[in-house]
């Protein structure tokens, strides 16, 4: 063996005495390859040349004219991706794409050219500083793939993560990033949908990546990956959850002017649009906030914003767009209105169902300048494609995932009375803890393990797909989240799900958040008897799921004991009746503001 004077260890070690010690390339790569079991010569090919972009490495290719086929091979089999069906989708050669707050580069390949790159420990150049590495994958083994690889870091650090990739064909269709409606095969082309995913890994706060080693899984193909940046000098201060995609209108030249009540206020303030669920891509042709005076009247004239500097946008299906951040002073719990031309036809949309708040629809035109209320003539009560409201400054936020008591059901319409709503007001009007913007992600119906709504296609459900589903999106992706509420699970077990699964769930949920760096915190859930599906088996399974939140044995950070506010004494299985909105599920205003008042808000800070 060569002398060295540098100080390694184990296969490092070995692998710097084979580089320095033998002169051939094609020696070097043959013993590269033999030292390290299951890498390829190509891949140590890679290693020696250093980290190289994405697009350098490509050896796979995934989509085809849907003219010729046969010049593409995905998944083996010779079955591929429609190039017409990604067009159709938005999803164009080079079109950068926000999902879950990333931004990723759809290859900018013609159809019958290598596209992707078969996970085989490639070691690839990427940079950034953020809180996630995202990645547009597809597994083509049948079932999910999944690898470990390694991030490396400029400071000299590298970390391990697991990244797993559904199968195309068979995945989950709950948390695709987009569906296709065919699969061209050299035979003819399939009527069955393909799907296409975003997953996220963790990455070290405040260090900035500088590559990225894939995963050693050949069936796991990647497209394009990106580090999530961060959200620095943003707070979230009004968000929803999208719960699915049911028909509108339809809406064909028509401005929405969607009413949305702040936590916090801010010096500035931008807008996040999400296509989530669709199949076809929404032109939002111009848009503007203002802050309300009454209806869909504007206190002052309505300010423009714009999107990557033009005036509207173009969201691909199941994408995102933020606009660009805009100086206006969004005041703290206070109402504004967001308006948004909708210059095509749209027949269903992402929607929020239960807004408990009236926005409106006006008749034809942009409308989104006006300041009155008179070309807005008919009320809606949902929230389409808006979903968050971020300012300028502020210390972040916390996000509370829950069903429909987080959502306000039951609550006074257009009074903003949510146990969310009270919460915010809390944090406003005191000094102890940093005044958190509070983001509200319930969904009336939802459920920790199982899905309401199937996750594609248009359909009248819109209760969501299921917390473990939705985490990703509407929690880690969230601006500048810091702390979650996880209040779920009474609806998993009205509808027979057991306690030992509502657990599991919880307790997966918990491990996630962790991961990133959230504070967890578990709510207890609420009696509810004399509710039809509240009988008394159910109750016993409400009643475990509360002990072990209780017991510490979730891993939450700390516990709201959320039963135990609002349980009537004298019979614990059912709400106190001055806190019964009269459902016996639901609580009422005073039932709600008591969740709120009962929060220790310095068990909110990380």
């Amino acid at each position: 063996m060569c002398s060295h004077t540098q100080s390694f260890s184990g296969r490092e070690r070995e692998e710097s005495e084979l580089r320095r010690c033998v002169g051939s390339s094609a020696v070097v790569l043959a013993l590269f390859a033999a030292l390290v079991p299951g890498v390829s010569a190509q891949a140590a090919t890679e290693h020696r040349a250093g980290p190289l972009p994405l697009g350098r490495l490509f050896d796979n290719t995934a989509v085809s004219d849907d003219a010729r086929p046969g010049e593409a091979n995905f998944d083996g089999s010779g079955a591929s991706l429609s190039a017409q069906d990604l067009s159709a989708a938005g999803w164009t050669p080079g079109r950068t794409l926000t999902v879950q707050g990333a931004r990723l580069t759809w290859p900018k390949r013609h159809p019958g050219r290598p596209d992707n790159v078969r996970a085989h420990g490639q070691h690839v150049r990427v940079r950034g500083h953020g809180d996630a590495l995202a990645f547009l994958v597809a597994g083509t083994g049948g079932v999910g793939v999944s690898g470990t690889g390694t991030v490396f870091y400029a400071d000299g650090a590298r970390t391990a993560y697991t990244l797993t990739a559904p199968d195309w064909r068979t995945g989950p269709l709950a948390t695709k990033a987009v569906g296709l409606p065919h699969i061209n095969t050299p035979g003819g082309q399939l009527t069955e949908q393909a799907r296409l995913y975003v997953m996220t890994v963790p990455i070290l706060a405040g260090r900035a990546v500088a590559s990225v080693q894939l995963p050693h899984a050949g069936a796991l193909h990647v497209f394009a990956l990106a580090v999530r940046a961060h959200s620095p000098g943003w707070t979230g201060s009004w968000a929803t959850a999208t719960g699915g995609y049911p028909t509108v209108g339809p809406w064909t030249d028509r401005t929405l002017r969607l009413v949305v009540h702040t936590s916090v206020g801010g010096p500035r303030v931008r807008l996040r649009f999400d296509n989530t669920f669709a199949a076809a891509p929404v032109r939002i042709g111009s848009a503007t906030v203002a802050v309300q005076r009454a209806g869909a009247a504007a206190r002052g004239t309505p300010v423009r914003v714009s999107f990557r500097g033009a005036a509207g946008v173009r969201i691909p299906a199941g994408a995102q767009a933020y606009s660009d951040p805009l100086g206006f002073q969004v005041p703290a719990d206070a109402n504004l209105l967001v308006s948004f031309h909708l210059p095509g036809t749209v027949p269903a949309a992402p929607v929020h169902r239960l807004a408990q708040q009236r926005s409106y629809v006006s008749g034809p035109g942009d409308h989104t300048a006006d300041r009155s209320s008179s070309a807005y003539p008919t009320v809606l009560t949902s929230w389409p494609l808006l979903t968050g409201v971020d300012v300028g400054g502020g210390p972040g936020s916390v996000v509370l995932l829950g069903d429909s008591i987080t959502d306000g059901d039951k609550s006074t319409m257009d009074g903003n009375r949510r146990w969310p709503n009270v919460l915010a007001t809390r944090l406003l009007k005191q000094s102890v803890v940093p005044r958190y913007g509070v983001l509200n992600q319930g969904i009336s119906g939802n459920r920790v393990v199982s899905d309401r709504y199937p996750g594609d296609g248009v359909s009248s459900d819109t209760a969501g797909v299921s917390a473990l589903q939705r985490f990703d999106r509407d929690v880690l992706a969230q601006t500048s989240a810091r702390t979650v509420v996880v209040f779920e699970g009474v609806n998993d077990v009205r509808w027979g799900t057991t306690a030992e699964q509502v657990i599991a769930g919880l307790r997966e949920i918990t491990a996630r958040g962790h991961a990133r760096g959230l504070r967890m915190l578990g709510a207890t859930l609420l009696p509810c008897e004399g509710e039809t599906r509240c009988t008394a088996a159910v109750d016993a399974e409400r009643v475990k799921v509360n002990q072990w939140i209780r017991s510490g044995a979730a891993g939450f950070d700390g516990v709201l004991d959320f039963d135990a506010v609002v349980r009537d004494p004298a019979r614990p299985s059912r709400i106190l009746p001055a806190y019964d909105s009269g459902d016996h599920l639901h609580p009422s205003n005073a039932g709600l503001a008591a969740l709120a008042e009962s929060v220790d808000l310095r068990g909110l800070v990380p």
